[in-house]
């Protein structure tokens, strides 16, 4: 059954953006990554925003923010809601990268486009999957399958295929790498045979890659001259991506004794740098034949570093050892440590910066890379300093009013609490009171004797001997019972005067420690002189231009999108597809623009009455279900999204009346023929039946059949054949055999 296939680019269309893109199958609509570039556009988000209650699923391919930087904010500004799908190294690694992007922009500016809760909230909507496990959809999705394959490139990168009722088959795959790493298996593109629809970028399509010895070989060579120098090297790179193959291969030229590099120091500096190494120690079934061998046979894990020194701050990095070589994030450059360490560095002659990644123009790194030669550079260095003087009066000032509001509402709170609580208790005990008539009920602490004679031996008890008033201790529950205090069991050793001294010493550094120091952030203008090594080292792990033609050549795809890479790129490898690979469309989409990638050109979408619904009469075939509608088409009514829209989501959607016109696109809707307008038909035999499936329910009925000649031969009188335009024919002598056959090969097709 052909769907209905359109696709809409948020970003990345015919430019080096980010991935995004609309995937309409049907009614059910995917987002394909939700990239953000390196300075947080609002266009992009924007794109999203206007269609953000009709995105039923997200896939994310990589956990880099270039493919999922926007999820946060979707999720936590936008009300983001539906459910989001990667593999779990992308779930993971992927919570890293969007922490410390978080963290680099607090450490310098004033950072609220999301906060580390809406990071923590987009990543619970994840639903993790393991790759070529099969998901199958269900509700307004049933029908739909979505499988994650590897890509290479990261770890946990994904290709994803998406299939429809078991037969239309859209991939989608963007920045995958068939080359076998050190810590990762190349994709496995290769071997999808004719997708119906193949989706991805010329982002490299015209890239000249040297081979990997070669550039071990330019690293090696370019670390150990400027060590020797006593210079110190700065590699900028990803935060819990790319840096595993790079940490890795230093690691391992660490080790090598005949390197020379054993004396020198090599540190890993990013805000998670900790959390990254031990994810990756946990997830090495994700990775590449060759390591999981070494961790079976030899109980090795190739990422428990023995050179590598592990920095949260430029504070850790100071104490290491000069001369040193950094693997710092982010690589773009724009923000982070690699910045920082940048602008302390580049003024040394001695010293080296080497970009593994191609970033997005208009980034420091992707500057440097087109302009090597540069040796002066006008930055804004961003700061984050202490307060002083008036600046920290003021802060202290408003504090001390902020703490004072705060501790009014907690002793309102309290207060009213205390009120709630003896208003409870008072109705408590008015609940227990026996209310006799003519007796005196007693709420004070001091009780005169009552005279007259109560029965009861409890009541007469408690009336007898008034206590003071007592707060009774409720004990508390859990699902495992009463809470345990801790406390409680402490033994209470005698202290020496040493230790006492040492414990108020330590409380005093610790609160020293979490008192917050009044910070501000400040942004000054420096034009600094580029006298450091630059130069550019290609470890992106993506295919290069030849290998994408081979790719594409065996994959061949009925259809193919293009998208991500410069005008000029995309040109030259549809032309390379139109003339070798792609008989069908080949098609560029520009940002906002919906294409359409419906297979079959004569597929319409439509509305129906309710009284075409009802006088309608169905017939199965097969897995469907089959009817002849006699209608009208009405081109009057305009579409209506009958979409669930949520309060916040209404709140942050106010499109105006221009918009909203250009979204609603006209659907024809079939209105009911009159009775005497009904035309005629001839009865419409729906389905392929095999002779080879016939055969067994005729043997099941009791007929004795066998195949001769790619005939069929019912007991020897009747014979069903297949002849040149593809028709069943029976033929035989007219007999109780005949009619019993031609029953059953009616029972095959649906008649309409």
């Amino acid at each position: 059954m052909t769907s209905i296939i359109k696709l809409t680019a948020f970003s990345g269309a015919e430019d080096e953006g980010p991935p995004c893109y609309l995937l309409q199958v049907d009614e059910f609509r995917f987002l394909l990554d939700c990239g953000w570039d390196e300075d947080m556009r609002r266009l992009t988000v924007d794109n999203i925003k206007k269609h953000i209650h009709q995105i039923d699923a997200v896939l994310l391919s990589h956990p880099d923010p270039l493919h999922l930087g926007t999820l946060p904010y979707l999720v936590g500004k936008l009300g983001l809601s539906c459910p989001v799908y990667a593999t779990i190294p992308v779930y993971k690694m992927g919570q890293m990268f969007m922490y410390d992007l978080y963290q680099s922009r607090h450490n310098t500016e004033d950072f609220d486009v999301f906060t580390l809760d809406d990071v923590d909230a987009a990543f619970e909507r994840i639903i993790q999957l393991k790759y070529s496990q099969t998901h199958s959809l269900q509700g307004k999705g049933l029908g739909l399958q979505i499988t994650p394959l590897p890509a290479g490139h990261m770890i946990g990168g994904t290709i994803w295929k998406i299939v429809k009722d078991g037969e239309e088959e859209i991939v989608y795959a963007v920045d995958y790498n068939h080359k076998k790493e050190r810590h990762l298996n190349g994709c496995i593109l290769d071997g999808i045979m004719r997708p119906h629809l193949l989706i991805t970028d010329a982002f490299n399509a015209d890239c000249v890659q040297n081979r990997r010895m070669q550039r071990d070989e330019q690293l090696m060579n370019t670390i150990l001259q400027t060590v020797r120098n006593d210079g110190n090297v700065l590699i900028a790179i990803d935060t819990a991506g790319r840096v595993l193959e790079l940490a890795h291969l230093l690691d391992q030229m660490w080790r090598n004794q005949d390197s020379g590099l054993m004396t020198y120091s090599l540190a890993l500096l990013n805000n998670v740098a900790y959390n990254v190494v031990e994810f990756a120690k946990s997830q090495v079934e994700w990775m590449s034949d060759k390591i999981m061998k070494s961790l079976e046979d030899q109980r090795n894990n190739p990422f428990q570093f023995k050179y590598i020194q592990i920095c949260h701050s430029l504070a850790d990095l100071n104490k290491v050892p000069e001369p040193k070589v950094v693997l710092a994030s982010v690589p773009d450059m724009q923000c982070g440590f690699s910045r920082e360490l940048f602008v302390q560095w580049c003024g040394n002659p001695n010293n080296c910066v080497i970009l593994t990644t191609r970033t997005s123009p208009g980034t420091l790194s992707r500057y440097l890379t087109d302009n090597p030669l540069q040796k002066t550079i006008t930055l804004d260095v961003k700061r984050r300093v202490r307060l002083d003087g008036a600046e920290l009066e003021e802060y202290v000032r408003k504090q001390k009013e902020k703490e004072a509001e705060t501790q009014r509402q907690k002793m309102e709170q309290a207060r009213k609490e205390k009120e709630e609580l003896e208003s409870s208790d008072e109705s408590e005990d008015e609940i227990e009171a026996e209310v006799t008539p003519g007796v005196k009920t007693k709420h004070d602490l001091m009780l005169k004797s009552e005279s007259k004679s109560r029965t009861g031996f409890f009541k007469q008890a408690r009336k007898s001997y008034p206590m003071f008033p007592l707060k009774e201790e409720k004990i508390k529950w859990d699902e495992y019972g009463e809470i345990i205090r801790p406390e409680d069991y402490m033994i209470n050793e005698p202290i020496t005067n040493e230790e006492e001294k040492m414990e108020v010493e330590g409380a005093a550094a610790d609160e020293k420690e979490e008192v917050e120091i009044p910070t501000k952030c400040i942004c000054m203008i420096e034009t600094l002189d580029i006298l450091a090594n630059v130069l550019y080292i290609d470890f992106e792990g993506r295919s290069d231009g030849e290998s994408i033609r081979k790719i594409l050549t065996q994959v061949k795809p009925r259809q193919l999108i293009l998208v991500r890479g410069n005008k000029i790129t995309i040109d030259r490898l549809a032309d390379y597809c139109r003339a070798n690979v792609v008989q069908g469309k080949i098609l560029v989409p520009h940002q906002n623009e919906i294409l359409d990638a419906t297979t079959d050109s004569h597929i319409y979408q439509v509305k129906l009455k309710d009284s075409v619904v009802s006088a309608l009469h169905f017939y199965k075939a097969r897995d469907a279900e089959i009817s002849w509608v006699d209608a009208m088409l009405d081109m009057t009514s305009t579409r209506t999204d009958i979409s669930i829209k949520t309060e916040s989501n209404r709140d942050d959607k106010k499109f105006d009346a221009k918009e909203e016109s250009e979204e609603a696109d006209v659907i024809p809707t079939l209105v009911p023929l009159l009775p005497h307008e009904v035309p005629h038909h001839a009865a419409v035999f729906i389905n392929k039946p095999r002779l080879s499936e016939f055969k067994q329910i005729v043997v099941s009925k009791g007929i004795q059949a066998e195949m001769s000649g790619g005939v069929l031969i019912c007991n020897n009188v009747v014979a069903v054949r297949r002849n040149e335009a593809g028709r069943l024919q029976l033929e035989g002598c007219v007999c109780e055999d005949y009619y019993k056959v031609r029953e059953l090969l009616y029972e095959q097709f649906a008649i309409v």
